[in-house]
């Protein structure tokens, strides 16, 4: 999941989408793929928790072929302090800021031990309050492994829901709140994964595939590239 702090915008901020449309176009995600699922390849709710904070400023496939051979041998915390962080920052290297990142693996999996009894919590605060783990980390964890309506915004979400229409706002604060109050309640749940999706594969930076945008014709963008 890559970071959304050096986000630069190159279209004009959308308008907002009604009710109605915004229904529309879920129901249409929903049709297309009713269960979309994260990328990040994790064992349980502590390797995902691993594999979010490692995927900051990185790429998922980045993340899953570093973590591969690392999660064949690490499950829990106390094996990942057994591991030792030599070994970790080893398997971690080919990824930014792997050197802090392994400090805050190390970090946490202490902390899980000793606070938590080597358990992830499952709330919001408790999750932040771990090294290398922010709101958007947090929400990510919420979402895909106790299946809460949490929504992580990253620079996917942000690009499509401003261009969109969908949630327009001019942080990633802004959008959160946005996907919380205009997306219908029984869509929350999958939303996160329907807008990274969309925004990865369809409605990508440069040059987005409006042509084969299953929302095309819902979407406020101006610029459309038809």
């Amino acid at each position: 999941m890559q970071a959304t702090r050096k986000l630069r915008i190159d279209f004009r901020m959308a308008k907002q989408l009604d009710y109605n449309t915004i229904r529309e176009i879920f129901e249409r995600f929903q049709e297309a793929e009713a269960e979309p699922k994260g990328e990040l390849n994790h064992t349980n709710a502590y390797t995902l928790v691993v594999a979010v904070a490692l995927s900051a400023q990185a790429t998922d496939k980045g993340v899953n072929k570093a973590t591969e051979a690392l999660f064949k041998k690490v499950e829990t915390p106390q094996q990942m302090l057994d591991l030792g962080i030599d070994e970790l920052t080893d398997h971690i290297k080919t990824i930014g800021l792997y050197r802090q990142k392994a400090k805050n693996v190390m970090k946490m999996s202490q902390i899980l031990v000793d606070v938590y009894d080597g358990v992830v919590p499952n709330s919001r605060a408790a999750l932040q309050s771990l090294p290398g783990v922010g709101r958007k980390t947090a929400n990510v964890v919420l979402n895909m492994w106790w299946q809460q309506p949490a929504q992580a915004v990253d620079t996917h979400i942000f690009r499509v829901g401003n261009r969109s229409g969908i949630a327009p706002g001019k942080d990633v604060d802004a959008v959160e709140r946005a996907i919380e109050d205009n997306i219908p309640a029984d869509f929350q749940l999958h939303a996160h994964h329907w807008l990274i999706l969309h925004g990865r594969y369809t409605c990508v930076a440069r040059k987005p595939k409006c042509a084969a945008c299953l929302i095309r014709d819902l979407c406020m963008f101006e610029d459309k590239n038809l």
